[in-house]
């Protein structure tokens, strides 16, 4: 069956469950139990009757006023009433209402929170099932970043949707229908007139959510491309630092926050109107209320009759203001609710995508068997889905024998990969057919297709586990003979075995208590691992197999990850083997020895290589010739050479002449002295990733302590946290522009923070002018006089909500610009050693533009404000409370402090929730996220079951944790939303006693009431930011500690960078433009000499494993340097050295006799160019890759562009497709090939015309013709501007004419000298040729 949730096809298929609802499908489509549909039922019916209390209290507390009111008349001579029996019999009322109030808030929390859990945890399920059941064309369409977007936002938006807010929503409506009920049974006159509360409400959130929408939206989408840069820059830094293209990245960064800043700004206004008309309209309200009020009390008082009293009128009053106000608040769930079923329309579509092609199916389709028969292609044409104008392979016929080594080379871009993708099926063919054993290949199952390959990518992809689970998995969808493995290969067996190593047990003690299957997989493993040299290299590794690969292998050196890569093909014993470019990275030895086992292991199996390397293909029994997606011949070796065509010319470009013209032919091909072979001395480097100067992060090795002389190393983690103070200091600082701005909005919230006391002297003087006491006439003048000034007071907030938010809303937007920027600006200077080191990857860092800016700008915008106002209100509350009647005051201050205990608990308890909640699935996001980026790796070996395994056992954990959290912390929820009204109690008892003894009138007691039960109420809201002032100062002391790590550790020369960048672009100047950073290093036309002496490394990941151990070398100007050796020997290491991205233990590197090691100046690396071994792109244009290249001082014309890419070979590609230079790159450059990559990544190189170009296994993905005219033309650049190079290569033939040879071995140079004298006095060397000399 296929990898999807069965309960998936019953829902889908289940007519009962198709809903018209958006939301009602949200719930309910995802195939919920027995037990989520009785959650969904009990906490609606508990939800509904938690409306009911507050309706019952409006009741008991308006015959609460009429009792005090009854009571103030007696006092005066009207009557005789005992006061305090009745309110003694309301107050056990209000008791029982809080307790009735308590159990159903609880139960309804509980219920939607744990329907919400449960929700999204089937959501994130169903979601990675299908991502893992999708073809690779679904992928290639997939923009950058999108599916974290899924697993994070729209999760988290689902989450929200339809957790405890549902409940709250139906909890509001339910208390909306019975206020109302109660409103017009108690006033229908009034109740008619507030009615229009609704509307008004409805209309302001739906103009303010509109608007707030239409801006957040355009803003966001700048944000967006803004941060997409940054995630880029982040994970591929020592391009950027390479390149020197960090001001150039900046501008671009800040351009696009600064596009999205005058949406920025609007939104704040719009917010600051919404919450302005939300006060103007609940007090034009009151105003209206009081107003009518007062004429019908009036009229009563003529009458002489009881139809209106201030006791109903209140009630009215206090239920359709406090409801309709709740509305208004609830009425944004609407939105959070289209959110999320938005959000989950999104997921959805993929979720209901029927894959073109499944691999996870068993039962559909033909199954693969043996291969016994021939592989055919019969007019084959195929164009990539991302690329529809530019034809791949263009009729294609060809003939694979079985049990046969069929070879297929060509140009890069040719269409060769294209062939072993198409044979994977991991693309249909547009048009002709492919058949296996006589069956066409779209009639068979996938999957079974599948467990018949063996694959080694060109761009080996390793999992981010251990060596032995990566290899091991190789198994899940190998021969039938394996089947019995699979439960192990699928339970945590595995992960337990490598953790038990990594603790301390040896293999074989940790192999003791595990099952046969357990010991059979490993021994396998170890099998694999030496068919494909790999075992002598994780055999020096601290842990062995149980080593860490990394995050896509990056642990490992290239030649290491592809010989695991190699044993992980080989170990499921597949009848068909595909090797793209399998030993493009690895040294001559290595290759040999893999070649010589895959002749072993080839007997009576089907082999097909990819080649650029000929030598390594030479024996096949078939070789295909391809160029432009068209087959030139076909032959074996020796009948393409007879036909001197496009194989031969391709034989003669790659040919070692010098071999032949040293006589030297008669070589031992069986000598064992070669690069790092089998020399009992040789030791390996056993680090995790010394092989390239790349992405070094540290493994699970405990001694893995960041070391190095720079003080910028210290994570920002490691840093004591900042004091208060400090922080407080520094927000200050950065504040300090705004500052005109601050104090019109703290002048601003002082008003909407007093205006809660002038609104309880209001209320107080309203209750007593209104009491049937008074005649007719003064009631009705009062109820005039009192109108008005309700009314004058919802005016004056609505101007200081309009002011406050506007103010801090444009210092927020105007901040968070110069924060962002100032981040990335300081992210960007750091050095790759400090981005590598502990606790630090591109999501942590990126982590520090995105969630900490954001909770920082929060605290720096409306924050403030709403924490001002609240303190105002607060204070201003006790003070006239305490001056209008100190002994009810006191009483009720003390009760003070249960309202704010109860509020401060349940917003601890939601905060540390909610942080415990994000941390917890933080490793699940990451699993899928690494599984979409390793998709052709797992879809290959059959992967997704495994996955899906993976990820289920990373969710249990946090799920049981929330699920306790939620029973516990929703406990607090309902005690904060019920205990206020224990208070209100205690206050009208209280309030009652002291009226009754007549210490105090009624109109002191109402006016203390509100002025201090409701000033802290107000603090609720304080304590609602709780969680973001916590988030916010913990975000100030990492923005701060990064900002201070940056370039411009003074403040001030920061805000001065920001301001004069924000002025550039407001002039709309060239954005990728820079000012050149230094004058020291003069353009000279002359190539760099570079020396370098007694230098020894080890990486920060590993400081006590030595990877150079005293390396000299040195390089004239002008000269061409090749660095060769065996994979793990240093070479890579020396190229990351050579541009500082590290600082060697000891020794000297002098650049012009500069040593580049004394000084932070990093001008030098402007006359330096490198090529990774590994071609990065960004998501950009042609043209903006290539133009990145150009030194910081200058920006690349459209003329230079071109002539880079002439000189790479790649202009006639570029032109060729439809958008020229416009063409998107796609993420990590995916819409080319490799070879493709490689030559953008030379062009982006040569641009700048450099003194010293570092290339990495720059050709290792080239064909033979690019190869032949890139090395031309770097002898022709060479030559007209004296250009240094040096090249780091395990294609020899590619640098037999450098200048001199550097051997390298176990980090040591053991050899130098020219092509022709390392072939008289290096055995080693003249092995290592002999191996890739072609036969001619």
């Amino acid at each position: 069956m296929a990898l999807q949730s069965s309960k998936v096809g019953r829902v889908l298929s289940n007519p009962k469950w198709s809903l018209s609802s958006g939301y009602s499908r949200l719930l309910f489509r995802t195939g919920p139990s027995i037990l989520d549909v009785f959650l969904i039922i009990l906490g609606t019916i508990f939800a509904i009757a938690a409306g009911l209390p507050f309706p019952l209290l409006g009741i008991v507390l308006g015959q609460l006023v009429d009792s005090i009111n009854t009571s103030s008349c007696a006092n005066e001579g009207h009557s005789n009433t005992n006061l305090g029996d009745a309110v003694k019999t309301q107050v056990i009322y209000m008791v029982c209402i809080t307790v009735f109030n308590f159990i159903a808030l609880y139960i309804q929390m509980v219920c939607w929170s744990v329907v919400g859990e449960r929700l999204v945890r089937r959501l994130r399920e169903q979601y990675f099932g299908s991502l893992l059941r999708q073809e690779l064309n679904f992928f290639d369409a997939l923009s950058t970043g999108e599916v974290s977007t899924r697993l994070s936002e729209d999760l988290d938006a689902i989450q929200t949707g339809t957790s405890e807010k549902v409940g709250i929503f139906v909890t509001s409506l339910s208390y909306f229908v019975a206020a109302y009920i109660v409103a017009f049974i108690k006033s229908p006159k009034i109740a008619g007139m507030l009615v229009s509360l609704v509307p008004a409400y409805l209309l302001m959130g739906y103009v303010g959510g509109y608007l707030h929408k239409k801006y957040n939206s355009r803003f966001s989408d700048h944000l967006a491309r803004g941060t997409s840069i940054a995630s880029d820059c982040l994970k591929n830094f020592q391009v950027i630092v390479a390149f020197g293209a960090s001001d150039r990245v900046e501008r671009i960064f800040a351009s696009h926050l600064r596009c999205g800043l005058p949406d920025g700004l609007k939104k704040s206004w719009v917010s600051a109107v919404q919450f302005g008309l939300m006060y103007f309209i609940g007090f034009s309200a009151n105003a209206l209320a009081y107003w009518q009020g007062s004429q019908q009390i009036a009229d009563s008082v003529r009458n002489n009759d009881s139809g209106s009293t201030v006791g109903s009128v209140y009630t009215v009053i206090f239920l359709l203001i406090d409801v309709s106000y709740i509305i208004s608040q609830v009425a944004p769930f609407l939105t959070i609710f289209g959110t999320a079923s938005k959000s989950g329309e999104k997921l959805y579509h993929t979720i209901d995508r029927v894959s073109a092609i499944d691999g996870t199916t068993i039962d559909d389709g033909k199954l693969c068997c043996s291969l016994q028969d021939n592989i055919r292609l019969s007019g084959v044409t195929f164009t990539y889905k991302s690329r529809p104008a530019t034809p791949v392979l263009q009729d294609v016929s060809l003939r694979i024998p079985a049990r046969q080594h069929t070879a297929v080379v060509g140009m890069s871009g040719s269409g060769k990969s294209t062939i072993a993708a198409l044979l994977g099926r991991f693309y249909d063919v547009d048009s002709g057919t492919i058949t296996i054993d006589g069956h066409n290949i779209v009639d068979m199952n996938v999957h079974s297709l599948r467990k018949c390959i063996g694959f080694v990518e060109q761009d080996s992809m390793l999992l981010d586990l251990s060596i032995l689970e990566n290899i091991a998995y190789g198994l899940v969808n190998g021969s039938e003979q394996y089947e019995h493995l699979r439960p192990v290969l699928l339970d945590s067996s595995l992960p337990d075995l490598v953790n038990d190593i990594r603790n301390g047990l040896s293999k074989q003690q940790a192999l003791e208590s595990r099952s046969a299957e357990v010991k059979k997989v490993v021994e396998l493993v170890n099998q694999a691992t030496e068919l494909s040299d790999a075992a002598r290299f994780i055999s020096r590794l601290k842990y062995g197999l149980a080593t860490s690969t990394g995050p896509k292998g990056n642990q490992l050196s290239g030649g290491q990850k592809q010989r695991v890569a190699l044993a992980r093909a080989l170990v499921g014993d597949p009848p068909l083997l595909i090797l793209d470019e399998a030993t493009a990275s690895l040294d001559s030895a290595s290759e040999r020895k893999i070649q010589a086992a895959l002749a072993k292991v080839s007997k009576g199996r089907t082999v097909i290589s990819i080649a650029h390397r000929l030598s390594t293909i030479q024996t096949a029994d078939q070789i295909v010739v391809m160029k432009q997606g068209r087959i030139l011949e076909r032959g074996t070796h020796q009948e393409l050479l007879s036909l001197e065509g496009t194989y031969a010319s391709m034989v003669g470009l790659q040919s070692l002449t010098a071999l032949r013209d040293n006589s030297l032919d008669d070589i031992n091909a069986s000598s064992t002295t070669t690069f790092g072979a089998d020399r009992p001395d040789n030791k390996e480097i056993p680090s995790e990733g010394h092989g390239d100067a790349k992405r070094y992060r540290p493994s699970i090795d405990p001694l893995s302590a960041v070391v190095g002389s720079d003080a910028s190393l210290k994570t920002l983690a490691a840093r004591k946290p900042r004091s208060l103070w400090k922080t407080c200091s520094g927000i200050g600082t950065m504040l300090r522009p705004f500052l005109l701005m601050s104090t019109v909005g703290l002048l601003a919230s002082v008003i909407i923070g007093g205006s809660y006391s002038g609104e309880a002297v209001i209320f107080g003087n309203t209750v007593k002018s209104l009491s049937a006491c008074n005649t007719a006439d003064a009631i009705e003048s009062a109820g005039r006089l009192f109108g008005l000034l309700f009314f004058c007071l919802g005016l004056i907030k609505f101007a200081a909500n309009v002011i406050a938010g506007s103010a801090f809303g444009h210092i927020a937007q105007k901040l968070l610009f110069r924060i962002r920027v100032a981040a990335f600006r300081s992210l960007l200077y750091q050095d790759v050693q400090w981005h590598e080191s502990e606790g630090k990857s591109p999501a942590t860092l990126l982590s520090h533009l995105t969630t900490d800016t954001n909770a920082l700008g929060s605290l720096a915008g409306t924050t403030i404000g709403i924490g001002f106002s609240v303190i105002v209100t607060l204070v201003a509350g006790i003070v006239l409370s305490h001056i209008v009647a100190w002994k009810i005051a006191v009483v009720l201050l003390a009760a003070i402090p249960v309202l704010l205990g109860s509020g401060f608990m349940r917003l601890r308890v939601l905060a540390q929730f909610q942080e415990r909640h994000r941390k917890a699935f933080a490793h699940s996001v990451g699993i899928t996220i690494e599984a979409v980026s390793a998709i052709k790796t797992i879809s290959m070996y059959s992967l997704e079951h495994t996955a899906m395994q993976s990820y289920r056992r990373s969710l249990q954990g946090p799920y049981d944790a929330t699920l306790k959290a939620i029973a516990f912390g929703n406990l607090w929820l309902a005690m904060a939303f019920s205990v206020s009204i224990l208070v209100y109690a205690l206050a009208y008892w209280w309030g009652s006693q002291q009226i009754e003894d007549g210490t105090y009138s009624q109109t002191q007691f109402f006016i203390v009431l509100p002025a201090l039960l409701i000033s802290a109420q107000s603090c609720g809201q304080l304590f609602s930011l709780a969680p973001d002032l916590s988030k916010a100062r913990v975000a100030a002391g990492n923005i701060l500690d990064l900002l201070e790590a940056g370039p411009d550790s003074n403040t001030n020369d920061t805000a001065n960078h920001i301001k004069s960048l924000e002025h550039e672009l407001q002039e709309k100047s060239d954005l990728e433009s820079a000012p050149a950073t230094s004058m020291k290093w003069k353009v000279i036309k002359k190539g760099m000499e570079v020396a370098i002496s007694d230098v020894r490394f080890s990486y920060p990941a590993q400081p006590l494993v030595q990877v150079l151990h005293g390396v000299d070398i040195r390089v004239r100007a002008g000269q061409f340097c090749a660095l060769v050796g065996p994979s793990g020997s240093g070479k890579s290491t020396l190229v990351a050295l050579l541009e500082r991205f590290y600082t060697p233990t000891s020794g000297s590197i002098q650049l012009d006799g500069y040593d580049i090691l004394k000084s932070n100046d990093s001008s030098f690396r402007n006359h330096i160019s490198l090529v990774p071994q590994e071609s990065t792109l960004f998501d950009g244009t042609v043209a903006f890759n290539i133009g990145l290249g150009a030194a910081p001082d200058q920006t690349a014309t459209q003329s230079e562009i071109e002539e880079a890419c002439r000189l790479a070979n790649i202009h006639e590609t570029i032109v060729a497709l439809p958008q020229g230079y416009n063409t998107p790159c796609g993420s990590h450059g995916d819409n080319f090939s490799g070879g493709q990559k490689q030559r953008l990544s030379i062009a982006r190189a040569l641009i700048r015309k450099p003194r010293l170009l570092l290339l990495d296994e720059t050709t290792s993905a080239l064909d033979a013709e690019s190869e032949m005219l890139l090395q031309k033309s770097l002898e022709k650049l060479a030559t007209a501007s004296g250009m240094t190079i040096i090249a780091v290569a395990h294609r020899l033939h590619t640098i037999q004419k450098a200048d001199v040879i550097y051997m390298l071995e176990d980090g040591l140079v053991v050899d130098s000298g020219r092509h022709e004298e390392l072939l008289r006095s290096s055995e080693a060397y003249r092995e290592n040729v002999m191996h890739q000399t072609l036969d001619t």
